[in-house]
């Protein structure tokens, strides 16, 4: 199932965690009383990150816009995001 995913969206997904883990332990470390709302923040960020990367490739012609790509980039940073909690909350 894996395999048919192609390599383009494994650099995205990769990133997307890295983006979320070093974005969800600044906000822990910013907004340690407002864990809730850092978290929909960091979110937010994710995703305007992700998307508006496709974007700037769509409008300047540098890159590839894919939609595919973008989503990628999120679901790689709600886990990055979920790492953090992990090891933020169980250590």
């Amino acid at each position: 199932m894996f395999k048919k995913i192609e390599r383009d969206k494994w650099k995205h997904f990769y990133v997307g965690i890295l983006m979320g883990l070093v974005l969800q332990f600044i906000a822990f470390g910013l907004l340690p009383q407002y864990l809730i709302g850092a978290s929909v923040a960091v979110f937010m960020v994710v995703v305007i990150v992700s998307y508006g990367f496709e974007l700037y490739s769509k409008f300047t012609g540098r890159g590839h816009y894919e939609i595919a790509d973008a989503v990628a980039s999120i679901v790689g940073g709600v886990i990055g995001m979920a790492i953090s909690f992990a090891i933020a909350f169980v250590s």
